[in-house]
């Protein structure tokens, strides 16, 4: 599945006929590139592909789907497996949902269980004292909305700082990113969150 996050492109009128055929070629030419190397590499591997172009950014979508899932724990937990880059949310009766998600750097990866303990629509978001000494140019505070990192949902867990949330780089999904939080495009977060009790319990494996 191929997705397009449109950018602000200049007004064509004026433009050479000749060369914006041949931007058009290239960014053709690009996606195919791109989704013949998604296809060749292992699934569920790896950040999905990307392609910058003139008209946005094309990149892959890892599906949402209902597998097999054999498990002791109960309908309604939710298990994150940060090698697979995947987020099961248990149904009961062998089966889960299984989403792509995004997972923490290196040195930020984590391990552990907890509970859902708060869930916000469009959440506001404050970068922590490490994440501003990282990336000094962050804001203080932004409020929920589109441009916002966490998305259009987030469920925070017990009293830490991490969060499963949303996003607005979808491209960057399959990949180890974050600062610990779990990304999920932001279709796959209101599904969730839809789905999702305050109190179920957040089992995190490496």
């Amino acid at each position: 599945m191929v997705r397009r996050r449109l950018i602000p492109f200049p007004d064509m009128c004026g433009v050479d006929v000749v060369r914006a055929i041949g931007l058009l070629c290239v960014t053709i030419i690009g996606a195919l590139a791109g989704m013949c190397s998604a296809n060749s590499a292992p699934a569920g591997i790896g950040q999905v592909w990307s392609f910058q172009t003139p008209f946005g950014v094309l990149y892959g979508v890892i599906p949402r789907e209902i597998v097999d899932y054999p498990t002791a724990h109960t309908g309604g937990t939710i298990v994150v497996s940060t090698s697979q880059r995947r987020l099961y949310y248990v149904l009961g009766g062998g089966k889960a949902i299984r989403y792509g998600i995004a997972v923490g750097m290196e040195g930020y990866a984590w391990s552990g269980t907890n509970t859902i303990s708060a869930k916000r629509e469009w959440p506001d978001w404050t970068p922590t004292p490490d994440e501003i000494k990282r990336f000094p140019t962050l804001p203080r505070h932004m409020a929920g909305g589109p441009n916002n990192p966490l998305g259009a949902r987030a469920l925070y867990l017990g009293d830490t700082l991490y969060r499963i949330h949303g996003t607005n780089e979808p491209w960057k999904l399959g990949g180890n990113v974050s600062s610990g939080c779990i990304r999920m495009s932001n279709d796959d977060v209101v599904d969730l969150y839809n789905r999702a009790k305050v109190g179920a319990t957040v089992i995190v494996q490496r």
